[in-house]
């Protein structure tokens, strides 16, 4: 059988399959999702910077992870309401690379950042004797740091691969986002050592995170319940569960979308629960901080209250 040989300049993202009256519908919670996910998240960094009572290590990852999200979101929505709103829509190759480059990056990044923010709670919890030993500064930056290099040397291995890839047709791909595994079906070129490279990388990536955020839970949890205070045992629980929701909602969505196997999750279920991560996590997490955390929420109200104040003497 011949092959088409023609090289692809542009892919054709057909996004999601819907009737046409939920074309509006969908374009406009994914548009307010994104700017209530840009607005959320860039109050959470501000608070972070701005605020006294949020210097603490486990508010400075916190503001790592709201521009993590920021950067995920910025990634992928504005080309998906494009999508949704055109029905389907062109990009072009070099722009998918970069956009799967990006997307990449910062998934890897927030999956340790994550981590982090565990050690972190774990320490506090667990060791609070020596947790400012520990986690003094330079140990802070150094945690919040390597996640960004690691997340984006890890993308630009993957991308090393693609960017040597030839796209011969078909050219049409059936996702509203450039993943690596809907650019693999589109190449025409040998892939299976990507593959391999893939399926390694999801080990100390995904895997291990995981588990490792399990066991400090598991241990964080325990010492919680040997915290003699009722008082006390509800600020602790109060300060992990808000990240371990975001934890369970994050990995849960992940494990489906990469780790699942295609017999068991169809494609069209993980293009569906994709946006769960890429455009719900980003939402929920500022929201689900904000809620839960009486700091912040002092610290926003703090600063309502000085704006406020202002503008009075200002008039």
């Amino acid at each position: 059988m011949e092959v088409n040989q023609t090289t692809v300049t542009q892919f054709l993202l057909l996004g999601f399959q819907y009737h046409d009256n939920l074309k509006l519908y969908l374009f406009l919670i994914f548009l307010v999702a994104f700017i209530l996910t840009i607005f959320g998240n860039l109050i959470i960094i501000m608070l972070v910077v701005e605020s006294e009572a949020l210097k603490s290590p486990m508010y400075f990852f916190l503001g790592h992870l709201s521009f993590s999200d920021i950067l995920l979101s910025s990634t992928i929505t504005p080309k998906m309401l494009d999508i949704v709103k055109k029905e389907g829509g062109f990009i072009n190759v070099t722009d998918c690379i970069a956009q799967l480059f990006f997307y990449s990056g910062t998934t890897t990044t927030e999956c340790l950042l994550l981590t982090v923010m565990s050690y972190d709670r774990y320490l506090a919890i667990c060791k609070p004797l020596h947790y400012h030993t520990i986690m003094n500064f330079k140990l802070q930056l150094c945690l919040a740091i390597w996640p960004w290099v690691i997340g984006f040397l890890v993308a630009l291995l993957l991308i090393m691969f693609v960017c040597n890839f030839k796209f011969c047709g078909p050219y049409i791909m059936d996702h509203y986002l450039c993943d690596l595994a809907p650019i693999l079906e589109l190449t025409c070129s040998d892939h299976s050592v990507l593959d391999i490279v893939d399926f390694v990388l999801t080990i100390p990536f995904i895997i291990f995170p995981f588990f490792f955020i399990m066991f400090t839970y598991v241990s964080i949890f325990l010492n919680i319940l040997k915290i003699s205070s009722s008082v006390g045992r509800k600020k602790a629980f109060s300060t992990c569960s808000s990240h371990l929701i975001v934890v369970s909602m994050y990995y849960g969505t992940l494990m489906n979308v990469y780790m699942i196997p295609s017999k068991i999750s169809s494609y069209n279920i993980k293009k569906l629960v994709a946006p769960l991560y890429t455009t719900g996590t980003p939402l929920l997490n500022p929201i689900i901080y904000s809620l839960r955390n009486q700091e912040i929420q002092f610290a926003l109200n703090k600063c309502i209250s000085i704006y406020t104040k202002r503008q009075g003497l200002a008039f």
